[in-house]
């Protein structure tokens, strides 16, 4: 079992940047999917920015060119710098890892960092 704790967040001016971490409590060498996720009032979750395979980077369409989702593997940690911050980006975002150990999927979330853009 991995535990996830994400820090980082706080309150900023629109146009700033925030960087936000997630820890994990073991090794993520075996982890092959790790995510940020956002959820505001009101709204479903979903996906901001995700690394597949170590590789393979996707953003949603609404950060692509401000975010940057990165992971350390030395250290069990994932970031994500968040650049050019709008008030639309206000959110409790939420850090998600996936790994298949003896055939089973294991997913780890965390409990969130809130992250709030002001105009």
């Amino acid at each position: 079992q991995v535990r996830l704790v994400e820090s980082g967040g706080g309150l900023v001016q629109a146009g700033g940047s925030l960087r936000l971490s997630c820890a994990a409590s073991g090794s993520i060498f075996s982890i092959n999917y790790v995510g940020w996720y956002r959820q505001a009032p009101g709204k479903q979750r979903e996906l901001v920015a995700q690394i597949i395979s170590g590789t393979n980077t996707n953003y949603a369409d609404s950060v692509k060119g401000r975010f940057t989702i990165s992971r350390d593997n030395a250290k069990n940690m994932v970031y994500l710098q968040m650049d050019s911050l709008k008030p639309e980006d206000t959110a409790v975002y939420l850090c998600n890892m996936r790994e298949i150990r003896g055939g089973v999927l294991h997913e780890y979330r965390g409990q969130g960092t809130q992250v709030t853009v002001s105009s």
